[in-house]
């Protein structure tokens, strides 16, 4: 019995072939070149995942007309901003002219696309120049009525809020890159008291309560030139002008993370 335990553990006898184990029989129903004909056949297109990123975004706002005016120049620079801004593609939003309901349009629009920056635009009619709002304060103050009646006056923006917020965007390096466009534009201190102020301020405060990473600003736009036949002693600018300085000054805010140091303060 030991001898046939040593001869049987040394292997089969020779010319005997080995059974196939359980293991085995798998495999060596598949034919090798089955088998490297089916490691090679290529996954469809639509199972890959794809490693290219999205392009980034950056959601430009504007205003409905309000005020008696037929038209508002911040919404007609929107619609004719390009796709593609610095490598980020251009979302709009138009804004109603309503004291909260339009940061919570603007909010909605955050939520849905993510965006890397955003930039509102406004009518400011009476200035001459593209102004990069350095500012928001905490306050409704409003000489006319909102689009729906409503006429807040020294009321807060946000109830727990801080006094101000700052534009998160480089206004220098915005202002400058407009002016060597040869567009006009400035370092504005005030975005006044009314819904501009109020959509700054309000989108501000919601992206520091998300933890949003989004950088956030806002720009005043003059009056139109279609508008100037009703504003006679105000100055006034093309909307294809305000785009230009529009479209260096958002490629400016992609560029610069932080803002330059250059004077661009105001002497009243």
């Amino acid at each position: 019995m030991l001898r046939r335990r040593k001869r049987d553990s040394r292997g089969p006898k020779p010319g005997t072939a080995p059974r196939p184990g359980p293991s085995a029989a798998p495999e060596q129903a598949v034919p090798r070149t089955r088998r490297r004909a089916r490691e090679h056949t290529p996954v469809p297109e639509e199972f890959t995942l794809s490693s290219a990123r999205p392009p980034e975004v950056v959601l430009v706002t504007g205003f409905e007309p309000f005020g008696g005016e037929d038209t508002n120049p911040s919404w007609d620079a929107c619609t004719q901003l390009p796709r593609e801004i610095a490598g980020m593609r251009v979302e709009r939003c138009l804004v109603p002219c309503e004291f909260r309901r339009a940061i919570e349009v603007v909010a909605e629009s955050i939520e849905r696309l993510r965006p890397t920056l955003v930039v509102c635009l406004g009518q400011a009619g009476g200035r001459a120049r593209l102004g990069i709002e350095r500012v928001a304060i905490n306050l409704d103050d409003a000489r006319i009525p909102d689009n729906v009646g409503n006429q807040p006056v020294d009321e807060r923006v946000a109830a727990n809020g801080p006094p101000a917020y700052f534009a998160s965007l480089p206004v220098k390096a915005m202002a400058a890159a407009a002016r060597a466009a040869g567009v006009p534009a400035e370092v504005s201190n005030t975005a006044g008291t009314f819904v501009c102020n109020h959509l700054m301020y309000g989108v501000l405060h919601y992206l520091e309560a998300s933890g949003y990473r989004t950088r956030a600003g806002f720009i005043h736009v003059p009056y139109s030139e279609s508008q100037a036949a009703n504003h006679r002693d105000s100055p006034s600018m093309a909307v294809s002008t305000m785009v230009r300085g529009i479209v260096a000054a958002i490629a400016a805010a992609r560029g610069h993370r932080h803002d330059i140091r250059a004077p661009e303060g105001a002497l009243d």
